[in-house]
């Protein structure tokens, strides 16, 4: 387990926030702005995504050249630190390219034992997370403050947010509905963004298939450091993607593990 020194490390983590915002934002909502599929799936990918995670690809070179990295678009780099920065330049660009401002750019930093601390950062809106060495807190256009997550222990009190209706296979879909036609209001379509309302206590389960370790990486930090907890189906841990659940405490952790083992053979 690699040493960390927070002090540093967040200084960088914003400082890649702060280069792939540059990035994003100069792109969202601009005219003519294309995008291409990865695989037959409409599965985008834009100029953004890419400029975004070169940014802060650049900002690693010159900052932390001893650390691996992991990242969506110019794949893996390989480090000698023991400690991997885990990069989503633009988690949701369906969202990006429609307009909502509702996508994100990921950072996290992890060793061998998972996310040692994470970022959620929506710039259009200049909202950023923040969750890991003990610290939880976020910024955003009326301020700021500490991030913490809800108390709602029943299913039937409970909101609850997945990205895509379909969630993932036709038996990952069954577990979903399981829970979600218990539920007091689902939601859908929200990508990272969801992640980061349960972390300040607006949203109580946020539940996924087919993810990367980009996807979930910094959402597990946000959120467990905001007082969440962060699983795959079965209860295990899910920071290499597949399956994830996303609870605000873990009694509805419990109750959601419970219905969403049982899909998840």
């Amino acid at each position: 387990m690699a040493t960390v020194d927070y002090d540093e490390m967040w200084r960088v983590a914003h400082d890649l926030a702060d280069a792939a915002r540059s990035e994003t934002l100069a792109l969202f909502r601009a005219p003519g702005l294309t995008a291409e599929s990865k695989s037959s799936d409409y599965d985008p990918v834009t100029e953004a995504d890419r400029a975004a995670e070169r940014a802060m690809r650049d900002v690693l070179a010159k900052q932390r050249p001893q650390d691996a990295i992991l990242a969506e678009e110019y794949g893996n780099q390989a480090g000698t630190s023991g400690l991997t920065w885990v990069l989503d330049p633009i988690d949701g660009t369906r969202g990006y390219v429609a307009g909502t401002p509702t996508w994100g750019t990921l950072i996290a930093l992890s060793d061998d034992s998972g996310p040692k601390l994470g970022i959620i950062d929506q710039p259009y809106i200049n909202e950023r997370f923040c969750g890991g060495g003990e610290r939880a807190d976020y910024m955003g256009p009326q301020g700021g403050g500490p991030l913490a997550t809800r108390a709602t222990t029943e299913l039937s009190d409970a909101v609850v947010f997945t990205t895509f209706p379909e969630v993932g296979s036709a038996q990952e879909r069954a577990g979903f509905e399981s829970i979600a036609s218990q539920a007091r209001l689902v939601r859908y379509g929200m990508d990272c963004y969801a992640y980061a309302l349960v972390a300040s206590g607006q949203v109580d389960l946020v539940i996924e298939a087919g993810l990367q370790p980009y996807d979930i990486q910094a959402p597990i930090a946000v959120v467990e450091a905001a007082g969440g907890v962060v699983t795959d189906w079965q209860g295990g841990s899910a920071a290499m993607g597949g399956r994830a659940v996303a609870a605000s405490n873990p009694v509805i952790h419990a109750k959601a593990l419970e219905i969403l083992s049982r899909f998840a053979g």
